[in-house]
């Protein structure tokens, strides 16, 4: 069973670019008249993230010379990363936590940032392959390094190392919600959606305001749409509880009765972007007009109809519904 995150909209910026005749090519002016496009902030950002790794930032230079005078200072070659990372420069920042970790070998700390770092430049593999290393050989007290590679596991889809991993993290932190939480995104991921729902369940015991855990519940509940709708509820919005039902019963190709949903959502909050979105989804999917009949609800929320009994699975859509929550990492604490 495959799962999909939330949809994320991409604009693009497009740049123009203006062309340049030969002669003006060949004489290095501008020619008369002509208007040359202000720089695109993107393009801005860029040149000014040049201008201060080439021509020299002063809290990287004043580092750099620090890091020249005391080569084993851990916190200055740890400071000039982090800066290199505020000034945009990525790259530059995780050349500096391997130089790091070669010289601090036993440092948890830096091999810790290191393995985010390779993560966030999508280095997976590197990043899998120190992690284990460094915890064959430095057993840790924290969840901190398990945890990590837990994740990095579940975004290779290596789904049992990950499994083990995070069982691995939650052994030396059993009372963290989180943990919970990213276990069952893992067993969720593996289609034990039963045990997935446990795992949510002692995320939610541990902290009942976890939104992440909540959606991620009624996820885990799919095929039990009823017991679904009771986990969103406690959330207090029957917007979002009605929306959210209409989320599964999109994904599971039911749009007739997703629509009822959205009426029902958007009687309560007419404009809940959510609801608006899936409406226009839902639209694109059926062929049907994005059309509300919505009326204010009278009473206890409407409750879902227990016939559905088919079971969850989720289709190859290009677009995908939109939850309460609907963030790039919407289904995991991180």
């Amino acid at each position: 069973m495959r799962l999909y995150l939330s949809t994320l909209i991409l604009v693009t910026s497009t740049i123009s670019c203006a062309s340049h005749s030969r002669g003006l090519a060949q004489s290095g002016g501008v020619a008369q008249g002509v208007k040359l496009p202000p720089p695109q902030p993107v393009m801005e950002q860029q040149i000014q993230n040049a201008r201060n790794v080439g021509d020299g930032d002063y809290e990287v230079r004043m580092l750099r010379e620090r890091m020249a005078k005391e080569p084993d200072n851990l916190e200055v070659r740890l400071a000039l990363a982090k800066r290199y990372d505020a000034v945009g420069s990525p790259e530059l920042a995780l050349e500096h936590y391997r130089l790091a970790a070669a010289r601090f070998p036993d440092s948890a700390q830096v091999h810790l940032l290191l393995g985010k770092s390779l993560r966030r430049a999508s280095a997976r593999t590197e990043a899998v392959m120190m992690l284990q290393n460094f915890l064959k050989a430095h057993p840790q007290q924290s969840p901190d390094f398990a945890s990590l590679l837990g994740i990095v596991l579940d975004e290779e889809k290596q789904w049992t190392e990950g499994e083990r991993a995070h069982r691995e993290a939650l052994a030396l932190s059993p009372k963290s919600d989180s943990l919970h939480n990213n276990l069952g995104y893992n067993l969720l991921m593996q289609g034990k959606n039963d045990a997935a729902a446990d795992e949510f369940r002692e995320a939610l015991k541990l902290n009942p305001h976890s939104v992440v855990a909540r959606n991620n519940l009624g996820m885990a509940l799919a095929n039990k749409p009823d017991q679904a709708a009771v986990n969103w509820q406690a959330l207090g919005d029957p917007a979002a509880a009605h929306n959210n039902m209409a989320a599964l019963l999109i994904q599971q190709g039911r749009y007739a009765e997703a629509r009822r949903e959205l009426d029902l959502a958007l009687g309560y909050n007419k404009n809940f972007p959510a609801a608006l979105d899936n409406l226009r989804l839902v639209s694109e999917l059926d062929g049907k007009p994005a059309t509300i009949t919505a009326k204010t609800p009278q009473g206890r929320w409407a409750k879902v109809r227990s016939g559905i009994r088919k079971a969850f699975v989720y289709d190859d859509l290009e677009q995908q519904p939109s939850t309460a929550t609907n963030t790039p990492e919407n289904r995991r604490g991180l």
